[in-house]
């Protein structure tokens, strides 16, 4: 059974179809890209599947349960948990304090309300955040903070954020974006032991050869449609998808 599946899945905003009509299955285990140009529904989908929008139609599943129009932090608390394009960090505290309200991030009080309460966090909490600090490699900045840290440690701290929340599937939009080279190898490194480590990944991202690294699974979008999906391979020599936006030179990447 799949871990995600949506159906006919649909957002319009007045007579625009952002998404439209998208089947889209994620299987336990699996690293799964969704990839496409600017404005092709990526970040609506993921919008979608993490509760900030509710369908026009359509239907999403996860873990055999429909969670169709759920609120973010029901969504959150249930094991799907999402990234965002642009880092949200609270760039005044220390990498191991965003890491802690990282745990409370589905929480129906909000994180507003927890920042609020200055309450000091147990042991097994700090001992949660520090082993998901080491793990992401940032053992070494728990207490720097975090508007001090370099952009690329800032981006997998905004993964680290996420990871305290204990997701079962993990939604990472854009997580290399700004880096090099070795920066973005290192973080789809990182992707790889996350999942070895019993999360799934569904992740957006422009760099194709990240992406076609890393992902056994392609679905890509195009004008809110699904134009393709299949491995790295199969996509990446597609006619269809060549011709449509990617270019040639994705098959070299």
């Amino acid at each position: 059974m799949p871990l995600l599946a949506t159906r006919q899945l649909t957002k319009r905003f007045g007579g625009l179809a952002a998404v439209n009509q998208v089947d889209l299955t994620v299987e336990p285990g699996a690293i799964v890209g969704l990839i496409g140009p600017n404005g092709a529904g990526k970040t609506t989908c993921f919008n979608l599947l993490s509760g900030f929008l509710r369908p026009t139609t359509g239907s999403i599943t996860f873990d055999g349960e429909d969670i169709t129009g759920w609120r973010p932090h029901r969504i959150t608390a249930r094991g799907l948990v999402r990234t965002f394009q642009h880092t949200t960090l609270f760039h005044d505290m220390t990498a191991l304090e965003n890491v802690l309200l990282g745990l409370h991030l589905s929480s129906r009080l909000g994180i507003g309300t927890v920042l609020l309460s200055r309450r000091v966090y147990p042991p097994d909490e700090v001992a949660r955040a520090r082993e998901v600090l080491e793990l992401t490699g940032l053992g070494a900045h728990a207490d720097q903070p975090a508007r001090s840290l370099p952009h690329g440690h800032q981006r997998v701290l905004g993964i680290a954020m996420a990871l305290a929340a204990r997701p079962r599937l993990l939604l990472l939009d854009e997580p290399v974006t700004g880096m090099n080279l070795d920066e973005s190898g290192r973080v789809m490194s990182l992707v790889k032991e996350i999942r070895d480590r019993g999360t799934t990944i569904l992740l957006v991202e422009h760099n194709m050869k990240a992406v076609m690294g890393t992902c056994e699974h392609i679905v890509v979008l195009n004008f809110g449609q699904k134009l393709a999906e299949g491995t790295p391979a199969e996509v990446s020599t597609s006619r269809d998808v060549i011709q449509a936006y990617l270019g040639a030179g994705i098959a070299h990447a």
